[in-house]
């Protein structure tokens, strides 16, 4: 069985970090996007399914074998993980900073064909012209583009020769969340290609519009629970987010009666 997989999964029961009962894949060529509100437990999700936590109950599975059969240099090469906060005090370079991204392959980070897969994944970021810049000294938008092409190049091929990164996956916790309506839609669009080539994606957001163009599968949590899981035309219904968010919200639809937007109105 191929995918990242959840299978009831439980954390911290009774405190707000909590996880109940979730079961939950990501595929291999899938865009999954995370959706809640404060506190329903997706960074703890993303956690458990990264093997950065350990659940009371349940498990995790990786292709097939249980996260925590994985040896942590496979494991890091399977699956990269961007965290909403990454604190790197040093005066690194972007360069070097993308570069730590390798380390589980390791390989000479100075060799050329190194350098051209941190370079890539920069470009793939959006992120090439700080390449040479101090990592401190960024803005908090740019320290997430930069951190994208770090977990981007973790999950590059080895083998110059080995093109296909299917069987890989990338998680990330609220990747637009400091970018700005341009590389938000970037980034999407970035994980879109990511995903069309094989890669499993999982990626947290706050906006359901951005998930409901650019995702293929949409999750819903709340307090710990899975509300609802499928197409996001399916998940992302207006009653249903309503009452997880606390505020009406609107469905406006295209001619063709497609959901094309969700509009928060005020709180209730």
């Amino acid at each position: 069985m191929t995918g990242l997989v959840a299978h009831a999964l439980a954390f911290a029961p009774g405190t707000p970090r909590r996880i109940e009962g979730v079961n939950l894949g990501v595929a291999p060529g899938e865009l999954h996007v995370l959706l809640g509100p404060n506190g329903a437990g997706k960074s703890t999700l993303l956690g458990l399914l990264a093997g950065d936590l350990h659940p009371a109950r349940g498990e995790v599975v990786l292709d097939g074998r249980s996260l925590a059969d994985w040896p942590p240099m496979a494991l890091a090469r399977r699956r990269a993980v961007m965290m909403q906060r990454e604190s790197l005090p040093f005066p690194f370079t972007v360069r070097e900073v993308v570069g730590l991204g390798r380390l589980p392959w390791q390989r000479d980070d100075a060799s050329p064909a190194e350098q051209r897969k941190v370079m890539l994944a920069l470009e793939q970021a959006g992120a090439a012209a700080l390449a040479d810049r101090r990592y401190p000294a960024l803005s908090g938008g740019e320290r997430a583009r930069v951190q994208l092409a770090r977990a981007l190049v973790q999950i590059a091929a080895d083998d110059a020769g080995d093109q296909d990164p299917t069987g890989r996956y990338l998680l990330l916790d609220e990747p637009t969340a400091s970018l700005d309506f341009a590389f938000q839609h970037h980034s999407l669009i970035t994980m879109r290609r990511l995903a069309d080539r094989g890669v499993g994606v999982l990626a947290i957001l706050q906006d359901p519009n951005l998930a409901l163009r650019h995702a293929d599968v949409v999750s819903l949590l709340d307090r710990g629970r899975l509300v609802a899981s499928g197409p996001p035309a399916d998940v992302l219904d207006a009653e249903r987010l309503s009452a997880v968010y606390g505020l009406p919200i609107e469905a406006l639809s295209r001619p063709d009666g497609s959901l094309a937007q969700l509009i928060a109105g005020s709180e209730r």
